[in-house]
């Protein structure tokens, strides 16, 4: 394939992305309305059976003793709608535009509807207000550095380039080669790199040239020349009582944005929203290095891991507070053991190997569970338990 032939199928590709997720394609209605699966054959699996595919909704289309589906695993999905898309012109935004991966909050005592996809701040110059400070489920990106064809990241892009960065891994613009699919490693992949891939956009296998996790994203951090931006701590601390704020209150860990256009360095740390007895906009959006609610401090990794733990569908009830039944010390999984579920824990203070309690063999320790259990005690109503409902992902 030459280099004329490759951009031209890049360029379908993405329009391709585009069309399927604004609903202007035959792929979706643009009403939002459930479309039929095309379900065909792709291959074999590894025991013999032959595999099948929705080449509609992008999933696997295989039942039981390697039949074809009804429906795929992903019929159920309603299709985006176009008024879902939000539509960026990097160039309006002088004053820097920013764009993350966004989770539902870890402890939300408000009456809020769950919030999840790709959370947008923009200004127009340096020192402006943020005009901008919403969630979508797609954004379409557009700017003079882009090809003629505007960029769309969804909101799966924008939750898994999340998970990557929070446990330190790199990611790279992977494409199929038999369709040309920019690929997404989701849940387990996401966290593992590998070589071996399954395209969503034809669902036959692949091996890329090297070992790696793929994500989209890096497609438009690479045609923007978006570089590593730097970080830095809040350095503001913050001491609140829950009974101050009746509307309740909603904490996220933060995470590195995956666009980032301003020359000031992005702050991390734990992002606080409270709010009053009567609603509206949140008396305290901020975020902060040191944060302290009725007297129980948090720690901004146990709450930036837990919200990416959160997002992983194959750990879906394996994260626990476990505590050592030698010296009591409460246990938090770092590196690879803060998303590998194990059956036996080694106590970090006095070295004692234990099995974790609980019905689940395998489990991850992260002692923010317990903690948030404690501070819903002093809630104004309990705090709301989301379910973003990602699937889990095998090959």
């Amino acid at each position: 394939m030459n280099d004329n032939t490759r951009a031209g199928t890049a360029r379908h590709v993405n329009r391709q992305r585009m069309l399927f997720a604004s609903g202007d394609s035959s792929d979706v209605n643009m009403r939002g309305r459930l479309e039929r699966c095309d379900i065909v054959a792709v291959g074999k699996r590894r025991d013999g059976g032959t595999r099948y595919w929705c080449l509609r909704h992008r999933a696997d289309g295989t039942a039981k003793y390697g039949k074809a589906a009804r429906k795929c695993r992903a019929a159920h999905i309603p299709p985006m709608r176009d008024a879902e898309i939000f539509r960026l012109n990097m160039d309006e935004y002088k004053g820097g535009v920013a764009l993350w991966g966004a989770l539902p909050a870890v402890y939300d005592t408000t009456e809020l509807p769950m919030d999840r996809g790709i959370h947008v701040h923009a200004r127009r110059t340096a020192r402006a207000k943020k005009e901008m400070d919403c969630t979508y489920r797609a954004v379409r990106v557009l700017s003079g550095q882009l090809p003629q064809d505007a960029m769309v990241v969804t909101e799966l892009d924008a939750i898994y380039y999340m998970v990557t960065s929070v446990f330190g891994y790199r990611m790279r613009h992977i494409t199929c080669p038999y369709c040309g699919w920019p690929h997404l490693d989701r849940d387990w992949f996401s966290v593992h790199p590998h070589r071996r891939h399954l395209c969503a956009g034809c669902g036959k296998h692949f091996r890329d040239t090297e070992i790696g996790i793929g994500n989209p994203i890096m497609a438009l951090r690479e045609a923007v020349q978006m570089r590593a931006h730097t970080t830095t701590s809040a350095n503001r601390e913050l001491k609140l009582r829950q009974t101050d704020y009746p509307g309740g209150i909603q904490i996220w860990g933060s995470n590195p944005a995956f666009l980032w256009t301003s020359s000031d360095p992005e702050e991390e740390g734990i992002h606080v929203h409270a709010f009053g007895k009567n609603g509206g906009k949140p008396r305290i959006d901020e975020t902060y290095d040191k944060v302290t609610i009725d007297g129980i401090r948090l720690d901004a990794a146990m709450v930036r891991v837990l919200m990416a733990q959160s997002a992983l569908p194959s750990l879906k009830n394996r994260v626990q507070s476990i505590e050592c039944p030698s010296c009591r010390e409460p246990q938090f999984g770092v590196g690879q053991q803060a998303f590998t579920p194990t059956a036996r824990h080694r106590c970090t203070r006095c070295g004692t190997e234990f099995r974790g309690p609980g019905r689940l063999r395998k489990t991850i320790a992260n002692p923010l569970p317990a903690i948030l259990a404690c501070l819903a005690k002093k809630a104004p109503r309990p705090p709301q338990q989301h379910d973003i409902g990602l699937m889990p992902e095998t090959l």
